[in-house]
């Protein structure tokens, strides 16, 4: 990773002291030079997750961005934007209770080769409420004791899209007003480190997240449950975190192998539309 100095085409302000960045100086809406590129990327790795603001982007400005960095995942539950299946919307009307990503989680974990990234891009959002927060699991994992360590080393665990987009979830409200469907096609079921080397950076990262991570390879589900609630609990402490406020042209750009997510359901009448686009990623190891 080059030195912040060095950058010459960016503008980075660092969010808090463990993960993200804010971005600045670029114009995600044109095609953006191999410096710039190089630049961003550096970050990307160096903060696990960078924000832009004030981006004005078609959804085929959206696309050619994230297409800069890789192949597209074209998600299987979220409602797609007509015309573009390669991008999901995030959506929350004002009469919706419940949101989406509402708990602690990183994207398509529940897949054999899971994303990279995803790129969530702002079109309206409440004027207070619905930030996102961001948790570094570099940090979480540097932090956990070397016992703790040393028993997590070696481990696997099993990942499922089952009981987030399956039948089980027919009633409730975003799958009856059609924001989450498809639920036939949630039959994933995939085993990862509990701990990865992180194809990008070589650090080590804590792999585990509350919303698909089902139990340990080899044990039950009941033997699982307290590490595991251990694990989530421990990887959401503040000073493992950042909090980013939307505003109406934001964008964040989140490494799913180096970060859990969450975001907040605090905006009750008022309405957030999103667009996202994940990314393939490489196998972990």
């Amino acid at each position: 990773m080059m030195d912040i100095a060095t950058y010459s085409e960016i503008e980075v302000r660092r969010i808090s002291t463990a993960v993200g960045a804010e971005i600045g100086g670029i114009d995600l809406s044109r095609e953006l030079s191999e410096t710039a590129m190089r630049e961003i990327d550096d970050a990307y790795r160096r903060y696990s997750v960078i924000f832009f603001r004030d981006q004005a982007l078609t959804p085929e400005q959206h696309i050619a961005f994230a297409e800069r960095w890789g192949s597209i995942n074209i998600n299987r539950f979220f409602k797609p934007l007509d015309g573009y299946p390669m991008v999901a919307q995030v959506i929350k009307e004002p009469d919706q209770k419940d949101n989406i990503g509402g708990d602690w989680h990183t994207d398509h974990s529940y897949d054999q080769v899971p994303a990279m990234g995803s790129i969530l891009y702002a079109l309206e959002v409440p004027e207070v409420g619905g930030d996102t927060l961001f948790s570094s699991m570099y940090l979480a994992y540097e932090s956990l004791s070397d016992g703790m360590k040393a028993m997590l080393q070696g481990l696997k665990a099993w990942h499922s899209s089952r009981h987030v987009f399956g039948a089980s979830i027919a009633d409730d409200e975003y799958t009856k007003d059609g924001r989450i469907g498809n639920a036939d096609n949630a039959t994933q079921d995939a085993l990862h480190p509990v701990v990865i080397t992180h194809p990008l950076t070589g650090r080590k990262a804590l792999y585990v997240n509350k919303d698909f991570t089902v139990r340990f390879d080899g044990w039950t589900v009941e033997e699982s449950k307290p590490l595991l609630e251990y694990l989530y609990a421990h990887g959401t402490r503040p000073e493992f975190t950042c909090r980013f406020q939307w505003r109406p042209g934001s964008v964040a750009f989140w490494d799913n192998r180096a970060t859990w997510h969450y975001a907040m359901n605090d905006y009750h009448g008022h309405r957030r539309i999103m667009h996202r686009i994940t990314l393939e990623g490489a196998a972990l190891s």
